[in-house]
């Protein structure tokens, strides 16, 4: 059996570097799982020539790992298109989708992780406000998620957050940092929800420096937490997968 990474893509070389760093990371983690990484737009290999270099070499067995945080259009639409099509010409091979990344308590994790990394201390929570910033989506389902992730992230010991978005809705990022200073909320930082550097979290560090931010993350990238949630939906379809073959 095989876990095959199927990433959006960028133009952007730090996106198809950060997916690379959480293929060896798998790799390193799970040494007798086979992991690959293919790309849906941008970036090469696409995921249809991955799961054909993966059926030459003898997988029969592939669950794809969508690289994505919220269930958007992506994950609605393009990845099983793309699993669909591979299917027709791969008849041998058996390939299941994941569920995408998005929401779990392993990445609020990696968020207070990198927030941690950037300066704020775990004593400051009760003071600090922190901006959820988030690629954004014309999917009002996949904004929703966001917004309640920020909910519940608050009700941690954060003195507030809030959700932004970088494209398709606001509030954006510089916005909501200047709405949590309206408040009277001294410190502000600013947690990318982004697992790849690129064009949008580019457009959220730009305005968390606009508006002042005290602190600004970095983006999920390959961390510790990230790596356990590939895992832990690369597991939850191999364990229904094993358990209704052996119902058969």
């Amino acid at each position: 059996m095989a876990l095959l990474i199927v990433a959006h893509g960028s133009r952007d070389p730090r996106h198809a570097a950060t997916v690379a760093a959480l293929r060896a990371r798998l790799a390193a983690r799970r040494p007798g799982l086979r992991v690959a990484a293919g790309f849906l737009d941008f970036c090469a290999p696409g995921v249809e020539e991955v799961l054909a270099r993966l059926a030459a070499a003898g997988e029969r067995e592939v669950t794809a790992v969508p690289l994505l945080l919220t269930r958007a259009f992506h994950a609605k639409s393009d990845i099983p298109a793309v699993l669909e099509r591979a299917r027709a010409a791969l008849p041998g091979m058996t390939l299941r989708q994941a569920g995408v990344l998005g929401p779990s308590a392993l990445l609020t994790a990696a968020l207070e992780r990198r927030l941690y990394e950037a300066g704020v201390c775990p004593g400051q929570r009760g003071s600090t406000g922190v901006v959820l910033a988030s690629a954004g989506s014309s999917d009002p389902e996949a904004n929703a998620v966001i917004a309640d992730i920020a909910r519940e992230w608050w009700h941690t010991g954060w003195c507030a957050v809030r959700p932004a978005f970088a494209s398709a809705s606001p509030p954006r990022t510089e916005d909501a940092v200047r709405a949590l200073r309206a408040e009277g909320i001294r410190r502000v930082a600013v947690a990318p929800y982004a697992l790849a550097p690129g064009r949008l979290p580019d457009r959220i560090a730009a305005g968390a420096r606009a508006a002042g931010a005290d602190v600004l993350a970095e983006v999920l990238g390959p961390a510790p937490e990230v790596v356990s949630l590939l895992l832990r939906r690369y597991d939850e379809v191999s364990d229904t997968s094993a358990a209704v073959a052996l119902s058969g």
